[in-house]
């Protein structure tokens, strides 16, 4: 039989089965069954060599098999990382994941959106969300399938890290090493994850009864040369910190090179707490704390949401601290 006509019919007819029950055990989205009707089924569709056909079995159900992920760059480690715990989810679950690119705009981020939707995606991801963002509102309202990954607007579904609870664990861990002249430096203020994070560090500090003086709390970008501008800043200062928690390791690297400028030694001179954990932190000169993000449990929670009758939550996966030689008690 030519193999580039075995049709599922074929296998039912030679597996003596029907075809629906074929076409059941073949699709890789539903749980595998090890029965043996099944096995028999597998066994005969690799000996015809039948192959499902994704496409066709996806317009069968109005659907393509595929997610749109959209992240705001993919030279960001962070939504990298993301990403790829998003595609693996999904290969695991019988989806392709795409990525399109939005950069910080909305009308951009709309755009890309749109041209997801365009190519037939079942669902879209979005790591791009702002607080201030009207694309949620706008999916929700057309009942289009999409979760918020990383960070959230507060109504769509959403599944990220606790960022409250990160920032909180990033300067309990310098309260606890003695620091009191602690800065923070945060990402944007239209993303929940800045704000979410300041929030948890303002807690731990008011917990040790110390106050983050204003003159201390830099606002910026997520990128590294924004970490650089805000580390200038504050080594500038009359009376610098002795502590810096960044809210993204990129962040983190910035400051570090400002420190380097300055001619202060990480660990020893300032103690510096990164977020995120990304590969790099681990493999610097002098290894850098930092805030791990369970990029799998995200991802994983966020294909759930998609699949929920009622979507509308937000899950909340739990961060870790993991100490290293860039924080070290005052000296």
């Amino acid at each position: 039989m030519d193999r580039r006509s075995v049709t599922l019919r074929d296998v039912a007819e030679a597996a003596g089965v029907s075809i629906s029950t074929v076409s059941r055990i073949l699709d890789d989205r539903t749980p595998s069954s090890r029965s043996a009707t099944a096995d028999r089924v597998r066994q005969t569709a690799d000996s015809l060599g039948y192959r499902r056909n994704a496409a066709a079995s996806g317009l069968r159900r109005g659907a393509t098999g595929t997610i749109g992920v959209l992240v705001p760059r993919l030279t960001d480690t962070v939504m990298a990382l993301m990403f790829e715990a998003i595609e693996r989810v999904a290969r695991s679950r019988g989806y392709f994941a795409v990525v399109a690119t939005a950069g910080d705009e909305p009308d951009d981020e709309r755009r890309a959106t749109e041209t997801l939707l365009d190519r037939g995606v079942d669902a879209v991801m979005l790591a791009t969300a702002r607080l201030d963002d009207t694309l949620p509102a706008s999916l929700r309202e057309r009942g289009i399938p999409h979760v918020l990954v990383l960070r959230t607007d507060g109504v769509s579904p959403s599944s990220l890290g606790d960022d409250e609870m990160g920032g909180y664990l990033a300067v309990r861990h310098l309260v606890d090493l003695g620091h009191r002249e602690i800065a923070v430096v945060t990402g944007p203020d239209f993303t929940s994850s800045a704000r979410s994070r300041l929030a948890g560090a303002r807690r731990a500090a008011a917990e040790a009864r110390l106050e983050l003086d204003a003159r201390r709390v830099v606002s910026g970008g997520y990128g590294v040369d924004d970490g650089v501008i805000a580390g200038e800043l504050l080594f500038g200062q009359p009376s610098p910190p002795t502590a810096i928690f960044a809210a993204n390791d990129n962040i983190a690297l910035g400051v570090v090179s400002a420190a380097g400028n300055a001619g202060l030694t990480i660990g020893e001179d300032v103690s510096i707490v990164g977020y995120n954990d990304i590969p790099l932190a681990s493999r610097l000169s002098v290894p850098l704390t930092s805030v791990r993000v369970p990029f799998d449990q995200i991802a994983a929670t966020a294909f759930d949401l998609l699949h929920e009758p009622t979507n509308t939550a937000v899950r909340l996966a739990f961060p870790s601290l993991v100490p290293r030689a860039s924080t070290a008690h005052p000296r």
